[in-house]
């Protein structure tokens, strides 16, 4: 089973500009004398690997605790593209994933430095698409992130930023992201895997 880790680490992720850095306090360090070794951190939601949920840009929309798990867990397609990522090319992107499984068609991954426009998210958010997971620490442009994401969240199209495919190519994977159980919560940072379906048999 090839198994690959997509999440960055925690303390030395990228951290969207503004926000704050993961910090971590050793609370107790057996190699001074304590009993055992104790670690206490913070950070922001939206740290490093992340997913967002509707309530990060909708006033109403659902937080991290109203997303049922199949959301973040099942099939997923990656998909290589780099630069912007036009209407034509997203409707290419789920037409490939769709002929490849259509179960993986729900879970849309953009392997490379991209940046989705608005018409390209209007594509996905039309498609029924569960999620869409990105490299950048935002989906749509960084100096002006919002209407992609209303557009997206509104359609109850789940945002997983910030993940690593420089090792995975294009094609179906299993996934399994789910995020920390945060009742109330805007997003939340969690431990991306992508699981090579085909390495299983």
């Amino acid at each position: 089973m090839k198994i690959y880790d997509i999440s960055q680490e925690v303390f030395s992720c990228k951290v969207y500009p503004g926000d704050p850095v993961p910090e971590r306090k050793l609370l107790s360090l057996m190699k001074k004398g304590d009993l055992y070794n104790l670690t206490a951190f913070s950070m922001c939601a939206h740290n490093g690997t992340h997913i967002d949920a509707p309530f990060h840009f909708l006033k109403d929309g659902k937080t991290v605790d109203d997303i049922c798990l199949e959301t973040f867990v099942g099939m997923a397609y990656v998909a290589e593209h780099h630069g912007i990522v036009s209407d034509d090319d997203a409707a290419r992107i789920i037409e490939k994933a769709k002929q490849q499984n259509k179960e993986a068609a729900k879970r849309i991954l953009i392997k490379g430095d991209a940046e989705v426009s608005e018409e390209a998210a209007k594509v996905f958010a039309s498609s029924e698409i569960l999620l869409l997971g990105n490299e950048s620490q935002t989906v749509g442009p960084e100096d002006a992130p919002m209407a992609v994401h209303q557009i997206l969240l509104s359609a109850d199209v789940i945002l997983l930023e910030g993940i690593r495919l420089a090792k995975v190519s294009e094609g179906v994977y299993f996934l399994n992201a789910a995020p920390l159980n945060l009742s109330g919560a805007d997003g939340s940072p969690c431990r991306a895997i992508l699981i090579d379906v085909e390495k299983c048999v």
